[in-house]
């Protein structure tokens, strides 16, 4: 055999010499259970990790809306545009941007956590309900959060608009020309307050906090909220009002334990 052709035969039986060696160790590492990673492509960002569920929690605020001063006159409000707007009341009915209680308490407030959650929180899948009846919004002020379903239905036996008019989320203006009629919209962002109006009858009016839990009430007959299940944590509360604007305090709460805090806006 010439030397060329031995140097060739011993060169071949190396190459195999060491495949056979590479195979080996793959074999051993997928029976000791190593596994092979890839590489993330360049350029290509890691998901963003989901947000934490916020803890649980048992603890309330509430407290109530005083009002100082003297109220404004509530504005009789004229019906006579629409017949049926007319026959629905028996008497007069006003405006609703400042509503005093028999007790001094205000209406129509909004309390909700302003500042100081932390985590997620499920968006609920049962839909506020904005409802006309009588040719009034009801509720006049309310809360929803972000990606929940608001149906708003039209109780009256006339033509109602519904004109939302959002500075960050999608305006839109609906009509709803018979009774029993239901419209399904959602805010995808946050904002507060988003208006809403009725451009055939321009007394009609509404406002929404749309927010990104479910810590908020709205005062009523009594001027009194109650915000529950929030977790332990130094919170600022903010309560708003149409006419006169937002104030806020802070509290601390742990445990299960109740805190009131109370606010008082002048006249």
């Amino acid at each position: 055999m010439s030397n060329r052709a031995l140097i060739l035969l011993l060169s071949s039986a190396l190459s195999l010499s060491l495949l056979a060696c590479g195979g080996k160790k793959d074999e051993d590492a997928l029976l000791e259970g190593e596994e092979e990673t890839a590489e993330p492509a360049a350029g290509t960002a890691a998901a963003p990790a989901p947000a934490a569920p916020a803890p649980a929690g048992s603890a309330t605020v509430t407290g109530k809306i005083a009002f100082q001063g003297t109220a404004p006159k509530m504005e009789k409000l004229k019906l006579d545009a629409d017949a049926f707007c007319k026959a629905a009341h028996s008497q007069p009915i006003y405006a609703q941007e400042v509503v005093v209680n028999g007790n001094g308490t205000l209406q129509h407030v909004i309390v909700y956590v302003k500042e100081g959650l932390a985590g997620s929180f499920p968006t609920p899948s049962e839909p506020v309900v904005l409802d006309q009846k009588g040719c009034r919004y009801y509720p006049h002020v309310f809360g929803i959060q972000a990606g929940q379903p608001l149906k708003i239905v039209n109780s009256d036996d006339t033509l109602h608009n519904i004109h939302a008019l959002p500075k960050t989320n999608e305006e839109f203006n609906i009509g709803q020309p018979f009774k029993g009629m239901e419209t399904l919209k959602k805010f995808d962002k946050l904002e507060m307050p988003v208006r809403f109006k009725c451009d055939v009858h321009k007394w009609m009016g509404a406002y929404a906090a749309v927010l990104n839990h479910p810590f908020f009430a709205t005062t009523g007959d009594q001027g009194t909220f109650e915000i529950k299940n929030l977790p332990a944590g130094t919170y600022v509360i903010e309560a708003w009002h149409e006419k006169y604007g937002p104030q806020t305090q802070s509290v601390t709460v742990s445990g299960s334990e109740s805190k009131a805090v109370d606010f008082t806006f002048k006249g």
